[in-house]
């Protein structure tokens, strides 16, 4: 496949990495040195673009390459207050987007687990649940957005929670999520429920970016002749589960 990278940080240097070993070409990368040639790449010279930018970059970048016909896969978080508006215009141009706020496979059976789980926790209100993300200093945005997503599918389980807040909090009917910022921290995710008699605890610890790029590649290779809006759920078909 010829793919373009939009955004050549380190996420973007390792799905090149990832991407010529499984025998792809990456056709042109684009960063903030070179935003502007964007615009004058054919659509007719490549097959998929990889967006991994920065989040006030992230809606522009996108919104040019559906423009094209260029089927889009993004991982940048950090923008989502526009992702509805994204959705629209992807549905209009008769666009591919496929977004993941985490593309380890691991990870969204980390977030099934995680959905499950609330469902049954629902019916405990012994225990208190709160959620904690640890990344590395590069980190832009805080919480992460694998965090939010987590954060999401306990509060549509849990129907004591209304609302997710930034740790430590006092409100009863929101979660807790508590941030850290280490160096040299992949990506580490944990749901904990707490108990006067027990805790249960689930945990995801990514070692590197390589099972993150790995899995980008692996859904690029699958959206060819897909047309939408996208998602791991789609891809890992875990809505059978």
């Amino acid at each position: 496949m010829r793919m373009i990278l939009v955004g050549y940080g380190k996420m973007g240097k390792a799905v090149e990495q990832v991407a010529i070993q499984r025998g792809h070409h990456v056709v042109h990368k684009i960063d903030s040195s070179n935003s502007a040639s964007l615009a004058a790449i054919s659509p007719k010279a490549v097959d998929v673009a990889i967006e991994f930018s920065h989040p006030a970059a992230a809606y522009g970048n996108i919104a040019q390459c559906l423009a094209k016909k260029i089927p889009v896969i993004s991982g940048t978080t950090g923008w989502l207050e526009d992702k509805e508006e994204l959705y629209a215009y992807c549905k209009a141009q008769r666009g591919t987007f496929f977004y993941a706020s985490n593309f380890s496979i691991g990870m969204h059976i980390f977030l099934k687990v995680n959905t499950l789980l609330a469902k049954l926790m629902d019916r405990c209100p012994e225990y208190e649940v709160a959620l904690a993300e640890e990344h590395h200093l590069e980190k832009k945005d805080a919480p992460s957005g694998t965090a939010i997503t987590l954060a999401e599918g306990i509060i549509r389980n849990i129907h004591r929670k209304k609302r997710w807040l930034v740790a430590p909090t006092q409100q009863e009917d929101s979660l807790g999520i508590w941030v850290t910022r280490k160096q040299d921290v992949p990506g580490t995710h944990v749901v904990t429920y707490a108990a006067p008699s027990d805790t249960l605890e689930i945990k995801h610890t990514a070692h590197s970016r390589e099972g993150f790029a790995l899995g980008v590649v692996l859904v690029a290779e699958w959206i060819r002749d897909k047309e939408g809006i996208l998602g791991m759920e789609n891809f890992l078909q875990l809505d059978s589960c």
